[in-house]
């Protein structure tokens, strides 16, 4: 069965019987991994007992596709319900999982993890189509969905927060679950009690943090210095961060470089259109934007944009490796920027 992005939460609640299989896929693998530890815990609190937790992937399948089944239809010498994980599913599984779906072994749920899945995936449409299994998407948080795991999370401790400070959190957080749950977390503790979060809260707080690298890649390549901007996307690769994820900070970025830039074309000063942003950029970043909005004029902007929303399509559509793609714009895009600095 299908699950459409906005019944996830409902589904992982009250998930579906009849489901033996779920594949929870996607490009931000924080936000699989809780997902596919929620509905495990449902059947066994304890992850790490090794009686009703079994961890299978694609290299163990490879060697013994039998053990699919086999780990499916054992039963648990503490008694209770099995879990059989299967991380790094692709679609070299489809054939294995189609054999397991038509005739299944024993009473295990099976939860399938894998990374972003796309419409012409054979195990993604496997797990669709199938009565007896279910295909769970996980996007990156944004808009409503991050603002709600920011309250949800805070609230937790007893605090609130400001729009200010919320707007913040969400221009810098969000591409991957497990990051940003350990970023509020680590805010939490920084506010150390109940209250209320402010935006010099979360800028002394979030901004030193591993979640500004992706930030960091946006100013790289707005500014034109291609050797950061490589430096820092081989380290997100090798930290396994999202493309997608990557692309959509950059556009998000580069969003509040036109805003400013529309502002400026009104009469604003450069200065007035930064603070004019909700939130406006912290001390450490607006002198830098200041001079990104030199090289960036709206029309420039316009482009930029158009090369990143075209870049997260193909990501998602054409089977290419997305991080080259997202290599290749975000390089192109530092090309423009840096020529622009060259003529100033």
């Amino acid at each position: 069965m299908k699950i459409a992005a906005n019944k996830a939460e409902s589904f992982l609640r009250n998930p579906d019987p009849s489901a033996r299989a779920i594949l929870v896929y996607g490009p931000d693998t924080g936000l699989v991994r809780e997902r596919i530890d929620q509905m495990a815990k449902s059947v066994c609190p304890d992850l790490s007992d090794p009686f009703r937790v079994a961890d299978l992937t694609p290299a163990i399948l490879r060697d013994d596709p039998a053990r699919l089944a086999d780990e499916a239809a054992a039963l648990a010498l503490t008694g209770g319900r099995r879990v059989v994980r299967v991380r790094e599913a692709a679609d070299s599984l489809t054939a294995l999982f189609k054999g397991f779906l038509a005739d299944p072994a024993g009473d295990a749920l099976i939860l399938v993890e894998a990374g972003e899945l796309g419409p012409r995936s054979t195990l993604r449409k496997l797990f669709e189509e199938a009565a007896n299994a279910a295909a769970l998407p996980s996007y990156a948080d944004e808009g409503s969905s991050l603002d709600g795991v920011i309250r949800e999370t805070l609230k937790r401790h007893g605090l609130t927060i400001d729009p200010d400070a919320q707007s913040f959190l969400a221009d810098h957080l969000g591409g991957d679950r497990r990051l940003t749950r350990a970023e509020l977390e680590k805010l939490a503790l920084y506010m150390g009690g109940p209250g209320t979060v402010t935006l010099a809260d979360a800028a002394a707080c979030i901004g030193d943090t591993a979640a500004f690298g992706m930030e960091d890649v946006a100013m790289a390549a707005a500014e034109g210095d291609q050797k950061t901007l490589q430096r820092l996307l081989d380290r997100l690769a090798l930290e396994g961060t999202s493309p997608i994820a990557i692309l959509r900070t950059v556009t998000r970025h580069f969003l509040r470089l036109h805003l400013a830039a529309g502002h400026m074309a009104k009469g604003k000063t450069s200065d007035q259109a930064l603070a004019s942003l909700k939130p406006p950029p912290i001390f450490k970043v607006a002198p830098r934007m200041k001079g990104q909005l030199q090289r960036w004029p709206a029309e420039r902007l316009s482009t930029a944009l158009g090369l990143l929303l075209n870049a997260e399509m193909e990501c998602k559509t054409t089977g290419l490796p997305a991080e080259a793609l997202c290599g290749r714009v975000l390089m192109q895009i530092a090309r423009v920027a840096a020529a622009a600095g060259q003529r100033r």
